[in-house]
Formats: C-alpha cells, sequence, structure tokens
C-alpha cells in the first residue's frame, strides 16, 4: 500500500538565514532521497536570492523555477532574466550560477541531481538548519546545536566554520578562533568565506585570525 502524500505549507518550512534570505528545507521536510530540492526567498530588490556557486563537487545538474516574483540569473557570462514561471536549467556541474531578485519576495524553487547516481545530502544542508538561530541571536542555542553536531562530525569543516561564527558573535573569542582554525585546516575554501564574513568581525583584528587566515591560503583545501 502506498504512502499517503504529505501536504505541507512552505511558511511551516521557513527559516531565515544569516544575509537575510528566508530558506525552505523541501528535502529534509519529506525525507527525499532521490534528488535534492530547496526553496528560497528574498525579502527585498536587489537581494541574491540563489548564491553565487558551482557544483563541480557535487556533480548536480540543477533546474530552477521562479515561484514568484522576478529574478535575473547570472550563469558564466550569460545573463537570464527569469519573471515568475520561468524555469532555468544549468546542465553543466562547473558553471557559475546566482540569480538575484527584481522584485520583494521573489521565490525560486531549485532541484538538484547527479545524473546516474544516487543522492547524498551536501554537507551544508546537513548542518544548516542550525542557522535559524541567527534570526533570533540566541547564539548559545546554536553554538549548543552546532557543538552536537561537531562531536557527530568532527571532520565536518562547514560545522566547524558555523560554530566560529556563532562563538565570535556571542563574544566567545577564544573559542571561536580555535574551531575556526580547525575549520580551514580541513578545508582551506573556508578562508575566502572569512574573509569577509560580517559574523567573524568580532575577531577580525586579532592577530591570530590573520595568522589562521594566512596559513590556510598558503596550504589551500586539503583532499
Amino acid at each position: 500500500m502506498s504512502a499517503e502524500p504529505r501536504a505541507v505549507h512552505i511558511s511551516e518550512l521557513e527559516i531565515g538565514t544569516p544575509e537575510g534570505r528566508r530558506w525552505a528545507q523541501a528535502r529534509a521536510q519529506f525525507g527525499i532521497s532521490a534528488f535534492g530540492v530547496n526553496v528560497w526567498t528574498a525579502e527585498g530588490i536587489d537581494q541574491i536570492v540563489i548564491s553565487e556557486h558551482d557544483e563541480e563537487q557535487t556533480g548536480h545538474e540543477e533546474l530552477y523555477f521562479v515561484v514568484s516574483g522576478h529574478a535575473v540569473f547570472t550563469i558564466n557570462d550569460d545573463v537570464v532574466d527569469a519573471p515568475a514561471g520561468t524555469f532555468v536549467f544549468v546542465r553543466d556541474p562547473s558553471a557559475k550560477r546566482k540569480a538575484v531578485a527584481k522584485e520583494s519576495e521573489t521565490t525560486v524553487l531549485a532541484v538538484g541531481g547527479t545524473r546516474g547516481k544516487a543522492h547524498e545530502p551536501v554537507e551544508w544542508e546537513r548542518d544548516a538548519h542550525a542557522l535559524r538561530h541567527w534570526a533570533t541571536k540566541d547564539w548559545d542555542a546554536a553554538i549548543a546545536e552546532l557543538s552536537e553536531l561537531h562531536a557527530e562530525h568532527p571532520d565536518r569543516a562547514s560545522t566547524l566554520y558555523n560554530l566560529a561564527c556563532a562563538e565570535s558573535l556571542a563574544g566567545k573569542s577564544e573559542d571561536a578562533l580555535g574551531h575556526l582554525r580547525q575549520s580551514l585546516q580541513l578545508d582551506g575554501k573556508f578562508a575566502e568565506y572569512a574573509a569577509d564574513d560580517s559574523d567573524l568581525d568580532a575577531i577580525r583584528d586579532d592577530p591570530e585570525f590573520s595568522a589562521i587566515a594566512g596559513q590556510a591560503n598558503t596550504t589551500g583545501p586539503s583532499s
């Protein structure tokens, strides 16, 4: 006997993100294992709705659908105007892509997967649920949740990086610097994020911050 269909309104799934977007974790909500699916909403005009990224690491093809509002996508050097009702498909995993909202409350559905391969949730999705605490500025709750995730996955660089951000915002500079160092030792790409991440402003002037970022830039991502 087939399982009963499940229906959830987007408002029940959305969480705020540090950069001010809203994110509905559709894949995690339904336990979807065949493909990745998330929904992003930009509250303001000229706000990023899909952050610039590529899918080289995952090999994902991605299909975007503008549910409401109006977005403008940039895919490598190509600009795609995408009012509500527009599909935008990016076949090449190495292509850089991003989207900017041209109307407030622009919502974009993103679906992705690797051809011929079972879907595996990416690292950022596994621990990004803790980002809901950024909207409430409950840094103690964020630290507790991310610390638990770190205990379960001690070699996950993204968890360590987010933990360092929460600790920086909570005024726990020593802890933040320590976890930032560990994160960058595991994956040097986080040095690029740290360079202008306002969450780390509280520790940016510390000499150790420069030493950590400089060492990561020298060594590069760990394999």
